[in-house]
Order: structure tokens, then C-alpha cells, then sequence
């Protein structure tokens, strides 16, 4: 069965609201501050697994518009940037990369650990781990023929796929809780006076059609000089996500303009980018949980399930223990905790997403809407695959 976009788009809304409602009618999900398209997601994803193991009969999804989304998404986050927050977030930057870069190492030697306990390669603990978690599902596909070829793991694409859909999840599912423990453990609040980069708390400000049209304009514009800052890095031979440039983009036209002509009026903390961020997010989130093909997961062997619990414990206490007390132990860190975690587990959209449910419900940080996705978008990549090779190479 195949969804065309207009269906894929329908679904993927009424997984949204599938998710708000759950959210304000179940206690565990509001105490640990699950995001709402994380929760419709897997519903919706788990639904299509039973259509698919009842009547043999799966669900395919139209998700162009999807990578769309996200564009916008980062490019909203970069419209929101200033230099002063980024000056302000400078320290912790250059910490939470030094960290970052670290516990690729660390995230690795856990799984060959796991691994080197069963029957399968050793090289599957770094497929399992820092390509698949820390690396998400397009280094996983990128990485498997690797594996495939030079270390005889026949199913390496399935074995990178799965690990890294239940990095997805589970990374989105131990943000909240982590930062939720975090702020009431140390009784931290907001000292931020700017509104949220997404989520905007305060419904009472006034959104009109011309500020929409106005974050549009400005948003088109960001986008196609990012479109060309992507295809001339990529000329170069850099290879870097194209929301990346956008985000850059964002960040450069935001710190301009506004110097250049002071009397224009400019989206950056305005409730209408907030909005129109919001909106890409989640239906960016639920349209990645809700098309999940769990049914391929089903073959996977148990050391793989094991392999992924220790990660999770792995990146709890890490966080808890190093992260947290290393950005200062103050609100921002917490914030930053929730949206590493999922970023060490999954991918940049749910180390947002984790950030924007704990920003909702205790207040904003624009420190961390800056620093986590720089990290993961960025530096991360290129840190991961020098250090894949290396794991590799003291394997063998």
C-alpha cells in the first residue's frame, strides 16, 4: 500500500494529535516530558507492524516533503541565533565537543564489549554503536556495504538499520526524564528572558498573516543561499547535510541585516518563527517514528537487544555524571543533557525535540538551541568517521 504525499501528510498530523492526546491524558508521559510526536509515532509505527504481520501487507510513505521540513526547521533555529548567544555559548561549545568527541570512543568500546560476549564479529559492536547511535541511519547505510565487504556481516544494513531506529526511539524517549531528574534534583529554572527558539509558551502574543508572510520571505531567502552554500561546499568536496548551510545561513543573515538596516523588522525571537518552527519539527518527528518498518526488526538476534540496553545505561549515567557537571551543572546544562542524550542515541531532530518538550514545560534556553545541533550537525560527523576508522583498524 502506498500513501502519496498528501496522505503521507494527512497521517502524519493526525499522528500529532494522536500524540498531544496521549500526552495530556497519561501521567508518565507529562512527568517525563515525552515529546508528542514521538509518542504518536511509535503508536502509529507499531499499528502498521500488526497490518503488516496480520495481513502480510505494508505501508509505504511519500516522505519528500519530509527533508523539506527539516530544512526549514534548522533554518529557523539559525533566523534565531545571535552572535551574543553564541558568544555566550562559546565555553560550552568547545566542552560539550571535547566531550562529545570522547564518548564516540567510549560509546564503541561498549558495544565491542557486548558483542565480544556472543557469536557475532567484533566489528558489529561499532556498527551497533557509534555508526548507527551516534552516527544515525544515513551513516549507517553509508558504513554497511563496508561491513558487508570487509568483515563478512552479511545482514550489516539491517543489523545498522534496526540499531539505529531504536537509537531513534530510545533516545527520544530518555532526553526528558534526564533533564526532568536534573532540574528537580538541583532545583534549576530559566534565567532567559527570550523566547523560545520553537515552542513558544506565551499564546497571547499576537501572530498575524503578515508576520507569517514576513518569516516566509525571510525563510525562502536563508534557504536558497543555503542551497548554494551547500552545493559550493560540495564542490570542494566537503559532504555535509544541506540543512547544515541552511543553518549557517540562518545564523549569517540574522547577524546582518538587522545591523545593516536597523528599522527592519527582523523574525528572530518572534512568536511566528517559533510557530513555524514548531510546526517543521513535528511533523518532521512524525513523519520518521510513524514510517519505521519495525517488522525487520524482528530477526534481530538477542546480543543486539542487549547491546542496546547498555548503550541506554551507557548514556544515562554519562550524561548525569559527566555532561551535566561539565557545562556547570546550571539550567542550560540540563537542557543541553536532554538534547545530547538523544543526539548520542539518534539524531539532531530528536536531541531537539527532546530540548524543545523540557524547554516547553520549564522555560526557555536559547544557549542549548545553539550548541546541540552545531555538535550534531557538524563536528560530530566528521569526528565519527575518523574514529570509526580507527575502531576498525584496532579491531583487525
Amino acid at each position: 500500500m502506498e500513501l502519496d504525499s498528501r496522505q503521507t501528510l494527512i497521517l502524519a498530523v493526525l499522528v500529532l494529535f494522536l500524540g498531544r492526546y496521549l500526552n495530556k491524558r497519561i501521567n508518565f508521559l507529562q512527568k517525563y516530558n515525552i515529546p508528542e510526536p514521538v509518542t504518536g509515532g511509535i503508536i502509529a509505527s507499531v499499528i502498521f507492524s500488526a497490518i503488516y504481520f496480520t495481513f502480510e501487507q505494508s505501508v509505504e510513505f511519500s516522505l519528500k516533503q519530509r527533508d523539506v521540513l527539516l530544512i526549514v526547521f534548522f533554518t529557523c533555529v539559525g533566523l534565531s541565533a545571535r552572535f551574543s548567544t553564541l558568544l555566550q555559548g562559546g565555553k560550552a561549545l568547545v566542552i560539550l565537543l571535547v566531550i562529545a568527541v570522547s564518548y564516540l570512543f567510549i560509546q564503541n568500546l561498549t558495544g565491542v564489549g557486548v558483542i565480544y560476549f556472543t557469536d557475532l564479529p567484533r566489528q558489529v559492536g561499532v556498527l551497533g554503536s557509534s555508526v548507527s547511535l551516534s552516527g544515525g541511519h544515513g551513516t549507517a547505510i553509508a558504513w554497511a556495504p563496508h561491513f558487508a565487504q570487509g568483515y563478512a556481516i552479511e545482514n550489516a544494513m539491517e543489523i545498522g538499520i534496526a540499531c539505529a531506529t531504536f537509537g531513534l526511539v530510545l533516545g527520544g524517549i530518555c532526553g526528558g526524564p534526564i533533564a526532568s531528574f536534573l532540574i528537580k534534583r538541583y532545583q534549576l529554572s530559566s534565567n532567559s528572558d527570550e523566547h523560545l527558539a520553537v515552542g513558544n509558551k506565551d499564546e497571547q502574543e499576537k501572530i498575524t498573516v503578515n508576520t507569517i508572510y514576513k518569516v516566509i520571505l525571510i525563510l525562502c531567502i536563508a534557504i536558497g543561499i543555503g542551497i548554494h552554500l551547500h552545493q559550493f561546499i560540495t564542490s570542494l568536496g566537503i559532504k555535509l547535510p544541506t540543512f547544515v548551510p541552511c543553518l549557517f545561513a540562518g545564523i549569517i543573515l540574522t547577524n546582518t541585516i538587522p545591523l545593516l538596516w536597523k528599522d527592519l523588522p527582523w523574525p528572530s525571537g518572534t512568536p511566528t518563527l517559533a510557530l513555524i518552527s514548531d510546526f517543521s519539527l513535528g511533523l518532521f518527528l512524525a513523519m520518521s517514528l510513524m514510517s519505521l518498518q519495525l517488522w525487520t526488526l524482528v530477526d534481530l538476534a538477542l546480543p543486539i537487544l542487549l547491546l542496546l540496553t547498555m548503550q541506554v545505561i551507557v548514556i544515562t549515567l554519562f550524561t548525569v555524571f559527566i555532561v551535566f557537571r561539565a557545562l556547570g551543572k546550571n539550567y542550560d546544562a540540563a537542557v543541553i543533557s536532554s538534547g545530547y542524550a538523544g543526539l548520542a542515541l539518534g539524531a539532531t531532530p530528536t536531541a531537539i525535540a527532546n530540548m524543545t518538550a523540557v524547554s516547553k514545560k520549564y522555560g526557555a534556553s536559547p544557549q542549548a538551541f545553539i550548541v546541540v545541533p552545531l555538535i550534531g550537525a557538524f563536528f560530530i560527523d566528521i569526528a565519527n568517521a575518523v574514529i570509526i576508522q580507527m575502531s576498525l583498524a584496532w579491531l583487525s
